[in-house]
C-alpha cells in the first residue's frame, strides 16, 4: 500500500507504479552552475570593486549585509536571471546564492533575529537602498544609507576591458548605439519617442567587441548622439592613459554622424566610420554608380553592388571636406543605397572594404545590447528616478561584464566560447544541486546525467588556472 499523507504530491503513475514528491530534498537549489560565476569573481574581483562604487553610511555595528555583500547578491541574481528586486524575498532563503555572496553562514542559522533564521540573505526592503538612496544622502539620513558613486562604476567598466588585454592592441573599435527602454507610467525622464512609437528612455551603449565600456540612460526628446562627445572624451582619455599607442577608431549608424563627433575625433587622433543618411546631393553624386548597379542587376537577374566614393561637405554643418563612401545596391524590391563617410584613407581600406568589412561590422553589437536587455534585464528601469533607474542599468551591465569574464576566462576552447549570455545560462548555471553544510566542509552534490559535466570540468579548470597577466597595468 502506498503510504500517503495530506501534503504529498501526487503526479501520474507509471504503469502500476504511483509517482509522488514532496519538498523535503533538503538544500537544493537549482542555480548550481553559479559556483562558476563565484570562480570568475574570486578571479576578477569585478563584484569587490562594484561595491567599493558605494558610500556607506550605516552603523557598522548595527549591520549583517555589508555592501559587497548587497551587490554580490543584486549582481550575481541578475546573471543568474533574477530580474526583480521582489525575486530576493525567497532567493534570500538560497545557500547556493549566499556561498556566493560569501556569506560564512550560508544556511542563515546565525542570524541575529529570530525571524531572519534560515535567511542567510537580504531582503528585497534591503536591497533596493542600494538603487533608492539619493545622492546627497549622509549619515543622517533615516533609511537609505548608501551611496553610489556613478562616476566610479563608469571608470571600472573601462578598467574591466583594459584588464581583460594581455598587452596593449594595436587597434580598437568604439561603437556606439542608442535603444529605446519602455518606462512605466510617470516617472522622472520620460517622454514619448516618435520612431519607437511609444514613452521610453533612450539609453546610449558604447562597446568595444563584447566588451561593454558605458551604459547611460538618457531620456528620450534627445538627439540619438546626445552626450556622445562627453562619453568619448572620458573613456578614450582613460584608454589612452594605458595605451598610448593603440590607434582607435568610432564606429556608428547615421544617427551618430554629427559635426561635433567628427571634429572631437579629428582633434584627439582618433579615426571615425560612421553611417550617413542619404540626401538629394549624394544621390546625385553616385548617380553612375547607382546606373552601373541597376544595370548589373537587369542583365543577371541578380542583386546587385558597385562602390564609389567622393570627397564631401554640407552646405552648412560641416567645417570640411570629407570621405564618402557610396554603396549602390539594386535588388528585387530596388535601389538600396547607402553612404558611410571616413577619416580612413584610400590606403588603409577602399570603398567596398571600407563598407562590407569595417562599416557591416558595427551589426554585432546590436546583439551585445540584445544580450544586455533580453538576457541581463537591462530594460528593468520601473522605478521613479532616474538616478535610481540609471543604478539599475548598472547593475545589469555589471552582471553582462561577469559573464562576458567567463566566457573569456572559462569557455575558451570550448562549444560555448561564443555561445551568448542566455545560452550559457540555460547550459551552465541553471544546474540543480544538493548542498550539504557541516562544521568542515560544503559539498555541492550534482546530477549525474547533467549532460555537460565533462565541459563543466573543463571549464573549472579553466578558471582555477593561474591567470596569464593583464595589460592594463
Amino acid at each position: 500500500m502506498t503510504e500517503c499523507n495530506a501534503d504529498q504530491l501526487e503526479f501520474h503513475a507509471l504503469g502500476r507504479r504511483a509517482v509522488v514528491g514532496d519538498f523535503d530534498g533538503g538544500m537544493i537549489s537549482s542555480d548550481g552552475g553559479g559556483l562558476l560565476l563565484g570562480e570568475v569573481e574570486a578571479r576578477t574581483k569585478i563584484i569587490e570593486r562594484l561595491g567599493e562604487q558605494f558610500v556607506d553610511y550605516r552603523d557598522a555595528e548595527a549591520i549583517e549585509h555589508t555592501v559587497k555583500d548587497l551587490v554580490g547578491q543584486r549582481v550575481f541574481a541578475q546573471a543568474l536571471g533574477y530580474e526583480d528586486l521582489n525575486d530576493h524575498d525567497r532567493l534570500r532563503l538560497d545557500p547556493l546564492l549566499a556561498l556566493l555572496v560569501g556569506k560564512e553562514d550560508p544556511t542563515g542559522q546565525d542570524r541575529l533575529s529570530e525571524r531572519d533564521k534560515g535567511k542567510a540573505l537580504a531582503s528585497s526592503s534591503t536591497l533596493n537602498r542600494l538603487e533608492l538612496t539619493p545622492a546627497d544622502a549622509d549619515a543622517k539620513a533615516r533609511y537609505k544609507k548608501i551611496v553610489a558613486n556613478s562616476e566610479g562604476m563608469d571608470r571600472l567598466l573601462v578598467e574591466i576591458f583594459l584588464e581583460a588585454h594581455e598587452k596593449p592592441p594595436e587597434e580598437i573599435w568604439i561603437d556606439l548605439d542608442a535603444t529605446d527602454d519602455p518606462t512605466h507610467g510617470q516617472q522622472e525622464g520620460r517622454f514619448f519617442h516618435g520612431y519607437y512609437g511609444h514613452y521610453c528612455y533612450l539609453p546610449l551603449y558604447i562597446f568595444s567587441g563584447e566588451h561593454l565600456l558605458c551604459a547611460r540612460l538618457r531620456p528620450s526628446n534627445i538627439d540619438a548622439s546626445a552626450g556622445s562627445v562627453e562619453e568619448l572624451d572620458w573613456i578614450v582619455g582613460q584608454i589612452r592613459a594605458c595605451w598610448p599607442e593603440t590607434k582607435i577608431i568610432v564606429r556608428g549608424d547615421s544617427g551618430f554622424c554629427r559635426e561635433a563627433i567628427m571634429v572631437w575625433c579629428e582633434a584627439h587622433r582618433v579615426d571615425f566610420v560612421l553611417g550617413l543618411a542619404k540626401n538629394d546631393r549624394l544621390l546625385a553624386l553616385s548617380l553612375d554608380a547607382r546606373i552601373q548597379a541597376q544595370l548589373a542587376y537587369l542583365n543577371s537577374g541578380e542583386s546587385s553592388r558597385v562602390f564609389c566614393e567622393f570627397d564631401y561637405q554640407t552646405r552648412d554643418s560641416w567645417s570640411r571636406q570629407r570621405r564618402v563612401i557610396a554603396k549602390a545596391e539594386h535588388l528585387t524590391k530596388g535601389a538600396n543605397p547607402r553612404f558611410v563617410v571616413t577619416s580612413l584613407s584610400t590606403e588603409q581600406a577602399d570603398a567596398r572594404t571600407l563598407y562590407e568589412d569595417l562599416y557591416c561590422a558595427r551589426g554585432d553589437m546590436e546583439n551585445r545590447i540584445k544580450e544586455q536587455q533580453l538576457d541581463l534585464f537591462a530594460d528593468r528601469t520601473s522605478t521613479q528616478t532616474m538616478r535610481a533607474n540609471q543604478i539599475r542599468l548598472y547593475f545589469a551591465s555589471f552582471a553582462y561584464v561577469l559573464l562576458c569574464a567567463l566566457r573569456r576566462e572559462g569557455l575558451e576552447g570550448t562549444e560555448f566560447e561564443r555561445a551568448q549570455c542566455g545560452t550559457i545560462r540555460v547550459k551552465l548555471l541553471k544546474i540543480g544541486a544538493q548542498l550539504r553544510v557541516s562544521v568542515r566542509r560544503i559539498r555541492i552534490s550534482f546530477s549525474e546525467s547533467y549532460p555537460y559535466a565533462d565541459l563543466f570540468r573543463k571549464i573549472l579548470h579553466n578558471l582555477r588556472a593561474p591567470p596569464l597577466g593583464a595589460g592594463a597595468t
